[in-house]
């Protein structure tokens, strides 16, 4: 029977506690003699005691069913002779089995046979090991560590157990690979190094992954931070989107609680004192996310200033385009800048825009007050109205006391425009307009005081200027005086109206006059119309109907209107001067001389035109011939003088309205007269 072979590797007397070579010998040769065939131990065993076994050595365990047997030599077969002996070799480099026990001859182990071969058959492994491999070390045998209990003394690996190179083909690990290390075993939880390890991830640096050597959960940070910055930089008013910064935390505390759970028993591949100093560099480096909160707020606050800023700006330049303009194309810009300083004065006091905004305010009633202080009067009344109505559209704790500070000047500026345009009737505003104003707004102001005598002295002014040369543009200004005085409240100016009207009644009678001896006839004959109309009650009322008549005959007969007619007809004698009408239609005779007037004689109905003499061979016209009673008949009884007359037909079926023909006769004293009137055809 041939010896099994024992896969357990021999324990180095050095690595024994208390062992000596001559001891681990010693044991090699007892369990070497317990390990032969049982008939070589009786054979060669007989009177010899067995030592006991070394509790120290671990039992041979058995050989694993695929480890190669070697085989029995064939009875009566020679033993091989044995190998030449070999010095013992040190316990540090020794390979094989251990050197034989003291009182043996070289050559034999204990218990065999003389001659026969102690170490393994040429060509197997020796079953040596490297010092230090003991009961402990892993077996590296196929290529994978395996850890056995230590080999009995004397006794080697079985063959293919042992370096590679070693051992029957198929045994050991694969050519060219290497010999994997052992797994490392969890070490004991140590939580200062998680904690360390989870703060340092929750500063964004992914740097507990890096101590982790987890390079996919630090690019993750990278990442996500990367993203952050993207999304938050450069800082803008509106900041970072509330959804990406709970995300980003989120992400955080996972990062954070994963780093701790990975660190809490991890082995960093880093020195005692780096180790000591991870937690004091986690916590401040938990600077970095808070350092960059407070430089992004700083940074947003900073974006935010520059926004207000230019809000500012942009409502400094809407006050500035309104310069030139007419405030009502001005007033939509001045309320748009308006808006933005309040907003800024008072949700945004203190930035840098909101400081500002008291001195853009006095800039702003300056430019608005620039009429007024060139004396542009009508022109600084808008603009100063709109100022002093701020105070119920703008914070009153914002504008002070700008708005009172614009009381006078409104006052001023409404008194001197409504003044200085009494009489213009072309006026805007009017007059009145703005003398209410005042009235309404100011009325205990000395401003409003001296609005009645300022109407008075216009209406003395007008009513002077009547007599003057151009009466009508006088009487013109009195009739908006008295339209002006008509709308003022109260009864403090029913003088100045009882004047106005007076002055109205001499300026109509002076401009009708003045027009008709300036030949302007038809605008005359108006005006002196008029004034009979508007003055019944005038001693001059029949003068003016006087002078409306001469002015009508002098527009169709320009001698006519030499001279005024008398505003009363002469005394002494009158002459009688009968006129007819032999004509159809009724018509209207106007004269003029040492005196003026009108008469209207009704229409003949027997009556027709006569021929005309051109067309009849220069026949005479025989006309109010028939019997006097046919013919409607009106009597003039006329101082003696030259005369004008004007006939007006009115309109027939045989004539048209405003058939005028005019004629001249003289009246001489001691005569009496007549007169017919007649129509003519054309044909």
């Amino acid at each position: 029977m041939g010896e099994e072979p024992n896969d357990a590797r021999p324990e180095p007397a050095d690595r024994i506690p208390g062992g000596d070579a001559s001891h681990q010998n010693q044991n090699q040769n007892q369990n070497q003699s317990q390990n032969q065939n049982p008939q070589q131990g009786q054979a060669q065993g007989q009177g010899q005691n067995p030592a006991p076994p070394d509790p120290r050595a671990a039992p041979s365990p058995e050989a694993p069913p695929w480890a190669p047997v070697r085989p029995a030599a064939a009875p009566g077969t020679p033993a091989a002779p044995p190998p030449p002996e070999r010095p013992p070799a040190t316990p540090t480099l020794a390979f094989g089995p251990p050197p034989q026990a003291s009182g043996q001859p070289a050559g034999q182990q204990s218990g065999q046979p003389s001659g026969q071969q102690s170490g393994p058959p040429p060509g197997e492994s020796s079953g040596a090991v490297p010092v230090g491999a003991g009961a402990a070390a892993p077996d590296y045998s196929y290529g994978y560590p395996r850890s056995g209990p230590a080999t009995a003394p004397g006794y080697g690996p079985p063959p293919g157990y042992g370096p590679p190179g070693y051992g029957p083909p198929g045994y050991g690990p694969p050519p060219g690979h290497g010999v994997q290390p052992p797994a490392q075993p969890p070490g004991p939880a140590n939580p200062a190094q998680a904690a360390a390890i989870g703060l340092l991830n929750i500063s964004g640096l992914g740097l507990g992954y890096v101590l982790l050597r987890n390079w996919i959960g630090a690019v993750l940070c990278w990442l996500a931070t990367a993203a952050l910055l993207v999304v938050a930089l450069p800082a803008d008013v509106d900041g970072v989107p509330v959804g990406v910064l709970v995300g980003y935390g989120v992400f955080l505390l996972a990062a954070a609680a994963d780093g701790f759970r990975r660190g809490l028993r991890a082995t960093l591949r880093i020195g005692a004192a780096f180790r000591r100093l991870a937690l004091p560099l986690a916590l401040v480096l938990l600077a970095v996310p808070a350092g960059g909160s407070l430089a992004y707020g700083a940074a947003r606050d900073e974006a935010k200033e520059q926004a207000l800023l230019a809000r500012l700006t942009t409502a400094d330049e809407r006050v500035k385009s309104g310069q030139g303009l007419l405030f009502e194309r001005a007033e939509p810009l001045y309320r748009l800048a308006l808006a933005t300083y309040q907003d800024l004065g008072t949700k945004h006091a203190g930035s840098r825009a909101g400081k500002l905004v008291p001195a853009r305010l006095d800039a702003y009633y300056e430019q608005l007050s620039a009429p007024y202080a060139k004396k542009d009067y009508c022109k600084a009344v808008a603009p100063l109205t709109h100022l002093r109505g701020l105070s119920g559209a703008v914070d009153k704790d914002l504008l002070g006391t700008r708005p009172a500070k614009t009381d006078e000047p409104l006052a001023e500026s409404l008194y001197e425009c409504g003044t200085a345009a009494l009489g213009v009737q072309a006026a805007d505003p009017p007059a009145e307009k703005s003398l209410n104003a005042l009235l309404d707004t100011f009325p205990e102001s000395d401003h409003a005081t001296r609005v009645e005598p300022a109407v008075r002295a216009a209406v003395k002014t007008r009513s002077t200027a009547v007599d003057g040369a151009t009466p009508c543009e006088a009487v013109v200004e009195l009739r908006t005086i008295r339209t002006t005085v008509g709308a003022l409240p109260g009864a403090d100016f029913d003088g100045a109206a009882r004047e106005t009207s007076t002055a109205i009644e001499k300026g109509d009678f002076a401009c009708g006059t003045s027009q008709f001896r300036s030949k302007d006839f038809d605008d005359a004959v108006t005006t002196m119309t008029q004034f009979a109309k508007d003055h019944p009650s005038s001693p001059k009322a029949a003068h003016a109907r006087s002078i409306a008549i001469a002015a009508e005959i002098a527009d169709e007969e320009a001698e006519a209107g030499k001279a005024l007619p008398p505003a009363k007809a002469p005394g002494g004698s009158r002459m009688v001067m009968v006129v007819s009408n032999d004509g159809p239609g009724s018509v209207e005779l106007l004269y003029t001389g040492p005196t003026t007037g009108r008469i209207t004689l009704n229409a003949c109905a027997t009556c027709t035109k006569y021929p005309n003499p051109i067309f009849e061979g220069s026949k005479k016209i025989k006309a109010c011939t028939g019997p006097s009673s046919k013919y409607p008949k009106a009597t003039l009884l006329l101082p003696a003088g030259n005369y004008h007359f004007l006939q007006k037909r009115a309109g027939t079926g045989t004539s048209s309205a405003g058939d005028t023909k005019t004629s001249k006769a003289k009246i001489e004293p001691g005569y009496s007269y007549t007169n017919c009137l007649y129509v003519t055809s054309g044909f």
